[in-house]
């Protein structure tokens, strides 16, 4: 490797514990390797002859991996032209959302369909809502609005009537899913779980998303301007690689991405290839759902919901639901990992409730020794975990098995969580962030898509303080130092999505992928990380990432290429 680029920057944040600060970085921007990395005087050294660009102020780590995303669906339901209706995203009451869809039926042109995603009962007070409740706002358009928890969807009466169903009556349930029915049969504007939502919505996303390559291209932007440079898709289905490839090729593609195929299609466990750089996009592993959502009543979990006039009125059962919520039986998972643990697959378990991560793990340790598996670098994984248990996180670390927690379900769901959906003793120590670390095992931080803004800094802002969106702080014994919050989103979450040889932090033969950020975060109070900190850009393969660029790039590829990937939106689960 030849360098060709020498970086100095206030000071360079390695992520390498034999070596932690440096002062210049020196990379070969050919094959995007690092060369060189230490005092400027040692890089230059390294790197003869090569112009230093001098960073200033700038503090340099490796860039941000979000090891669990949704990017292309999350474009499409939360960018332009869909709406972003989160209580984080400006919209905190119900009537703010009432308020919007007034003003949109209002203004857009008669017909025009409508996607609105993140509803939330609980945080916005909203009901379930039913055709006749979105009839009131939108008579005569098509209109549909995805739960905050990515679980359910609701939709009018005109998306029942342009679905064709006789007598506006769903069809069968398809196996793990569900439609919403009065007394009488006919759709009541709701439909539960991946293939009812698809069945139920796929026709509106197809017509009211034009362009979702540039939908999706919006997301990418969006992970890249809070300093990611690596993510993950989670709901990944053999008709989304065609939208993956457009992007990855588009020069200047912001993110590097691994792919989780969703169990529920026969070719999960096919092998695949891309006409692209296998560094740039790759198959990583199969994804499952052990249970649903706390947000919805849906976790297998074994305490109840406190009975509350918040609980209520979102009409969430009170439980507890235990293994009834279970989306696999225990044989059926057995016959999942017996099926594709062979073929050397990497598995990952959405599971939310201690119900559900007990017969995870019980299935996992099963299908570890009839494979010949235990001891060895098998790197299966589990998701979210913001119920579960400390003792539980020690049985995963025992077992290989790696850990990705979802901050988002405290910051902003935790003042709720303590007190309000659940007593003290669960809720505050919802997203056991601490007891995970202790265990020394692989604990990463993630974003899940649409579910939440994808901000890294929060993430870490938040597990190391402890405090709530409203600055409250609950269970400050979960509470993780700064460095182990920052390995969660890079050394670790590379190690994560199997690429720690070449990603997640900043030493000679990896990946010269950086975050620039405005202030070193190690240096800041801790409880205003977020306001003392900003992005100030990201690069890959030593080339600062131009954003406009490459959104104008994707804006010119023919949108009638990708039309698919807007059916594809409504499948996926999260939170």
């Amino acid at each position: 490797m030849a360098a060709d680029l020498i970086l100095k920057a206030a000071s360079i944040i390695t992520m390498e514990p034999s070596a932690p600060r440096a002062e210049a970085v020196a990379v070969d921007t050919e094959t995007g390797s690092i060369v060189a990395v230490g005092s400027l005087a040692d890089v230059q050294a390294a790197a003869p002859g090569v112009a230093v660009t001098d960073l200033g102020s700038t503090v340099l780590m490796p860039g941000f991996i979000d090891p669990h995303s949704h990017p292309m669906l999350a474009g499409m339901v939360t960018q332009e032209p869909s709406y972003w209706i989160s209580p984080y995203m400006g919209f905190p009451t119900y009537a703010d959302v009432q308020a919007k869809w007034k003003e949109l039926d209002a203004a857009l042109p008669a017909g025009q369909p409508v996607i609105f995603n993140g509803l939330d009962r609980l945080l916005q007070g909203a009901p379930e809502l039913t055709n006749t409740d979105l009839d009131a706002f939108f008579a005569t358009r098509p209109a549909m609005v995805l739960d905050n928890s990515g679980h359910e969807v609701y939709f009018n009466s005109v998306v029942i009537k342009d679905n064709g169903w006789p007598d506006s009556k769903p069809p069968a349930d398809p196996t793990g899913a569900r439609f919403g029915r009065n007394d009488d049969g006919t759709s009541n504007g709701r439909a539960y779980e991946t293939k009812a939502i698809l069945q139920a919505v796929g026709g509106v996303l197809g017509s009211a998303v034009p362009h979702p390559l540039l939908s999706g291209a919006r997301w990418y932007a969006l992970m890249a301007k809070n300093g990611i440079t690596t993510t993950t898709e989670h709901t990944y289905e053999s008709n989304l690689a065609k939208g993956y490839v457009a992007l990855a090729s588009t020069a200047g593609c912001p993110l590097r991405v691994a792919l989780y195929h969703m169990s529920i299609e026969a070719s999960c466990g096919d092998k695949e290839t891309f006409p692209v750089p296998e560094a740039r996009l790759w198959k990583q592993g199969i994804k499952l759902w052990a249970d649903g959502s706390p947000w919805v009543g849906t976790i297998a979990a074994s305490f109840p919901y406190l009975d509350t006039p918040t609980v209520r009125a979102a009409q969430i059962p009170l439980g507890p639901g235990g293994e009834a919520m279970m989306n696999y039986s225990r044989a059926e998972l057995d016959a999942v990992l017996a099926q594709y643990a062979p073929e050397g697959w990497q598995f990952a378990f959405h599971v939310n409730g201690d119900v559900g991560l007990d017969i995870v793990l019980d299935a996992y340790e099963h299908a570890l020794t009839i494979n010949n598996l235990l001891g060895t670098d098998h790197r299966w994984r589990v998701e979210h975990l913001g119920a579960c248990r400390g003792d539980q996180f020690q049985r995963a670390a025992s077992l290989g098995v790696t850990m990705s927690l979802l901050p988002a379900q405290f910051i902003y769901w935790g003042d709720l969580l303590d007190g309000t959906m659940f007593p003290e003793d669960i809720g505050s120590q919802w997203v056991r962030a601490g007891d995970a670390m202790k265990t020394g095992g692989h604990v990463t931080f993630h974003n899940d898509g649409m579910v939440s803004p994808p901000i890294p800094l929060l993430n870490v802002q938040a597990m190391v303080t402890r405090r709530s969106s409203s600055g409250k702080v609950h269970g400050a014994e979960q509470a993780v130092g700064m460095e182990d919050a920052f390995r969660a989103h890079t050394v670790e979450a590379a190690f994560q999505i199997g690429r720690d040889h070449d990603l997640g932090s900043i030493a000679v033969g990896k990946l010269a992928d950086f975050v620039e950020l405005s202030a070193d975060p190690y240096a800041v109070d801790s409880d205003h990380l977020t306001d003392q900190v900003s992005v100030q850009g990201t690069w890959q393969g030593g080339h600062k990432i131009d954003l406009d660029a490459f959104l104008t790039q994707v804006e010119a590829i023919d949108p009638t290429e990708h039309a698919h990937l807007a059916t594809q939106a409504a499948v996926r689960h999260c939170c």
